[in-house]
């Protein structure tokens, strides 16, 4: 993503920057495809750098409490950047809600294990592993674990589980043939570089407590109004709309 050593005007004329400033973004994973998209629609328009980091949201979230530069924290739920704000660690009034993720069950074209049947196919002796991003730091870990048990499925398959660092590294597994299937995010199964080399199932959002996905702008930015621009890009119809287009719904309101 280029540097320009000018400075322009963003959105609308409304705000001035150096573009050679690069604004740097720690990103949930599984907004790579479409925050990779995001981006670049951004540096189009405003002609400034995104620098894009892609991992779990457990881990940026021990990160920025340590201290990271990120000027920008997408996670993949609301509890992260709620913790991050009640410590101070965020610019006051930035946290914003961009989209409620969804997960499905995914297994590589030419299985013979038909998705189809939902989350009890797993219990299949042709199932032999199946792959979850770790709960422990993955959000889409944790709806997995949450959905397996409330099918009541938990105790008959945990044993077969195999854990991926985030939610891309276990759609990794699922290509690589190291899981026979997996449990990952929807935007993963319908990213272009991904979509029409698999078979899917959706699974049943009331399985699981909604993925509520927020951003916040880092305390420690240098670059708060650049931050605040692309905070402002996310909330245009062009980017709700693409969202969709990757699986998320809207965000649910505030209470």
């Amino acid at each position: 993503m280029r540097s320009l050593a000018i400075c322009v005007a963003l959105l609308a004329g409304t705000l001035h920057v150096c573009a050679q400033e690069t604004l740097t973004v720690a990103a949930a994973a599984d907004l790579q495809p479409v925050m990779t998209e995001i981006a670049a629609r951004f540096e189009k328009q405003s002609g400034a750098e995104v620098k894009l980091s892609f991992g779990s949201s457990g881990n940026f979230f021990a990160q920025i409490q340590n201290g990271a530069p990120y000027d920008l924290f997408f996670s993949a739920d609301l509890d992260y950047p709620t913790k991050l704000e009640a410590a101070g660690l965020i610019e006051p009034g930035s946290l914003y809600r961009y989209a409620t993720g969804k997960i499905a069950l995914w297994a590589p074209e030419g299985s013979a294990i038909d998705v189809r049947k939902g989350l009890s196919v797993l219990t299949s002796d042709a199932v032999k592993k199946i792959a979850i991003a770790n709960p422990s730091h993955a959000p889409y870990g944790r709806a997995a674990e949450a959905a397996l048990k409330s099918a009541g499925l938990w105790d008959r398959v945990s044993s077969k589980l195999v854990l991926g660092e985030n939610i891309a590294q276990t759609a990794q597994f699922v290509q690589s043939g190291n899981a026979d299937l997996g449990i990952v995010a929807l935007s993963l199964v319908l990213a272009p570089a991904v979509k029409g080399q698999g078979k899917s199932f959706v699974v049943p959002q009331n399985l699981y407590p909604p993925l509520q996905q927020a951003a916040v702008i880092v305390k420690g930015s240098q670059h708060k109004n650049f931050a605040r621009s692309f905070l402002q890009f996310m909330k245009s119809s062009e980017i709700t709309s693409l969202l969709r287009q990757y699986g998320f719904s809207p965000a649910e309101p505030s209470q």
